[in-house]
């Protein structure tokens, strides 16, 4: 009887790790949607400053093309 006990004990300790893994896993992915929002946003940021970058530059857009591809 006393091994029925341990199986239902485990099966329970079982249970509850599988609930933590599928919580963990919901936050995992919450923080991932929210950290590509935060990377999209600096990569918009980031293209604008360069777009005003070329715009204002006394170089050519050939000039600038050359520089960084070069």
């Amino acid at each position: 009887m006393a091994r029925t006990m341990g199986i239902d004990s485990l099966e329970q300790k079982i249970e509850k790790a599988q609930e933590k893994v599928v919580k963990t896993k919901a936050s995992y992915d919450s923080a991932i949607k929210e950290l590509q929002k935060l990377l999209d946003k600096r990569t918009a940021i980031r293209n604008d400053e360069i777009i005003k970058a070329v715009a204002s530059s006394e170089r050519s857009y050939e000039e600038i093309i050359r520089f960084i591809t070069g």
